[in-house]
C-alpha cells in the first residue's frame, strides 16, 4: 500500500479494509499528477487506466467507479457490476469487489457495521447530502440484523469549512430540514455569502440517523482538500482537476 496512501483509523472489525488514496503513486502528468483515477475529466485515458490498476493491484479486489451524478442513487455491488453506473453511493456484502467513491471537493463517506456483513460507500456533495444520500445510505444496512445502531462511518478528506463559500438558498435548503444546521454555517465576506462546514453537516445528519460512532474528518485544516494542492485534486481550487478516491471492502 503506498504510504501517503490514508488509512481510516476507525474501530472496523478485522474482515473490512479501507483507505483513501492522494495524488500520489499514478502516472498522469500535469495538472492530473499522478494518481488521478477519473475517466470524466478529460485526462489521458491511457494514464488513467494504468492508475486504476495500480490501485486494483494495491488492494487485491476490483473497485467499481461510479458515474456520479451528485445524487441520491445506491446501488447493491455484485461480480457482474460494471464501472460507470449511475449512483452516488453503493453497498456491498461480497469481497469481490470494492466499493468506491471519487471526489475532489466533496466529502466521501464510508460505512460498516460491527459485524463486518456489510460495507458502502457515499458520495457526499452539498446536494446528495441535503437530498439525503447518506440516509439512502445507512437504510441500505436496515435489512441487516442490528440496523444503523451499530453502523459506524469514516469521513474523508473535502473542501473545507474555510474554504467552502456558497449561496444563501445552500444555507437554507439545510435549515428547512433541520434547524441545528445553521450553526455550520458563519458569513462570508460577499454579501449573501455563507461558508458552509460540509463534514460538520454530514456528522449532524448521520447522527440524526442513528450513526453514532463517527471517525475521520472533523473539519480541522488538514482534512481540506482546497489547502492541500500537492496531496489531494481539487476542483474548487484548480476548475479542471483530477479526482482521488475512498474505497471500502471486505476480505
Amino acid at each position: 500500500m503506498n504510504p501517503q496512501w490514508l488509512v481510516p483509523e476507525w474501530p472496523a472489525p478485522p474482515n473490512v479494509r479501507a483507505l483513501c488514496t492522494t495524488r500520489d503513486g499514478g502516472v498522469s502528468t500535469g495538472r492530473y499528477e499522478s494518481l488521478n483515477l477519473g475517466d470524466h475529466v478529460a485526462d489521458d485515458a491511457a494514464h488513467v487506466a494504468e492508475n486504476r490498476r495500480r490501485l486494483q493491484q494495491a488492494i487485491g479486489t476490483r473497485p467499481v467507479f461510479l458515474q456520479q451524478v451528485h445524487g441520491t442513487g445506491l446501488v447493491s455491488l455484485d461480480e457482474a457490476m460494471p464501472d460507470g453506473t449511475v449512483a452516488d453511493a453503493c453497498t456491498a456484502t461480497t469481497s469481490a469487489r470494492a466499493c468506491t467513491v471519487m471526489v475532489a471537493d466533496c466529502l466521501p463517506v464510508l460505512f460498516t457495521d460491527e459485524r463486518g456483513h456489510r460495507v458502502a460507500a457515499a458520495h457526499a456533495g452539498w446536494r446528495g447530502l441535503a437530498g439525503g444520500v447518506l440516509e439512502q445510505t445507512v437504510r441500505a444496512f436496515a435489512q441487516d440484523d442490528g440496523g444503523a445502531s451499530r453502523l459506524m462511518a469514516w469521513l474523508g478528506p473535502c473542501i473545507g469549512p474555510k474554504a467552502f463559500e456558497v449561496g444563501a438558498e445552500v444555507k437554507a435548503a439545510f435549515e428547512a430540514q433541520s434547524p441545528e444546521a445553521a450553526s455550520c454555517f458563519t458569513p462570508a465576506a460577499g454579501e449573501g455569502k455563507w461558508l458552509a462546514d460540509l463534514p460538520a453537516l454530514a456528522r449532524q445528519r448521520l447522527r440524526a440517523a442513528g450513526v453514532a460512532s463517527l471517525h475521520g474528518n472533523d473539519s480541522g485544516d488538514a482534512w481540506c482538500t482546497v489547502a492541500q494542492p500537492s496531496r489531494f485534486f481539487s476542483h474548487r481550487r484548480d476548475g479542471v482537476s483530477g479526482r482521488f478516491a475512498a474505497l471500502v471492502w471486505k476480505v
